[in-house]
């Protein structure tokens, strides 16, 4: 295996579809509505942003679209494949195999350095280490870990911790990848040059990004941005 399989869009071009998408949370006896109704297209190449304050929705719907939970409502689409309720070894497999996610928590492996962590899921695909070390060294030294290889991420900012969670997840160089707040804890020069590097793989490669976040900067270098608010779409606009 040379390359983690990527996934393609269907034959109208939609690499996301989500359609009446409802998330009811429960909390003891009181039901907490995250995201109501949503309809939501997304087609392949394109950079967008859900946009909203906390509580919005916009990290409940990318959450779903990368299955790490299931809608109470709807269904959704990736790539034609429907993944609305997988099972939690069917979405491992699909994440690992067709996608690329960025954590907000950033879920680095505490025992590993902090270029184990980057390589680990081309390590899981069953990538050869000569190659995985020619992905992710070039990376790592472009968002300015190059001299922190052998780091573990308890001796690592939380900032450094997420650039690891980015290079992570654009390694394998997916078809599409799903960030959370993926400029958070960043300054302004690191957050800028994460940027360049994703808007790079888009133009370059194709490479589909969705992001939720509410940092104006990524909101400002979008080319799509939509915005929610009490868990439903209020505006969606391409620039």
């Amino acid at each position: 295996m040379t390359a983690v399989a990527p996934i393609s869009a269907g034959s109208n071009g939609e690499l996301i579809a989500a359609r009446g998408v409802t998330k009811i949370y429960t909390q003891g006896k009181v039901e907490v509505p995250a995201l109501r109704g949503v309809d939501l297209t997304v087609t392949s190449g394109e950079f967008v942003v859900l946009a909203g304050a906390s509580g919005s929705g916009k990290s409940t719907l990318l959450n779903l679209v990368g299955a790490l939970d299931h809608p109470t409502e709807g269904e959704i689409f990736v790539a034609g494949r429907d993944v609305t309720h997988l099972s939690r070894s069917q979405a491992a497999k699909f994440r690992l195999a067709e996608l690329g996610f960025v954590f907000q928590a950033y879920n680095l492996v505490p025992v590993l350095t902090c270029y184990e962590n980057a390589e680990y899921t081309l390590a899981l695909a069953g990538l050869p280490r000569a190659r995985r070390r020619a992905l992710v060294v070039p990376l790592l030294e472009r968002v300015g870990l190059g001299d922190l290889l052998d780091r573990k991420p308890h001796e690592l900012s939380g900032g450094q911790q997420q650039r690891i969670a980015v290079v992570r997840a654009i390694a394998s160089r997916p078809a599409l990848v799903l960030a959370d707040e993926p400029t958070a804890n960043l300054d302004s020069e690191t957050s800028g040059n994460l940027l360049d590097l994703m808007l790079e793989l888009n133009e370059e490669k194709g490479t589909t990004f969705v992001f939720a976040s509410h940092d104006p900067d990524l909101i400002a270098r979008a080319r799509r941005v939509v915005r929610l608010k009490d868990g439903r779409i209020d505006a969606d606009e391409t620039r």
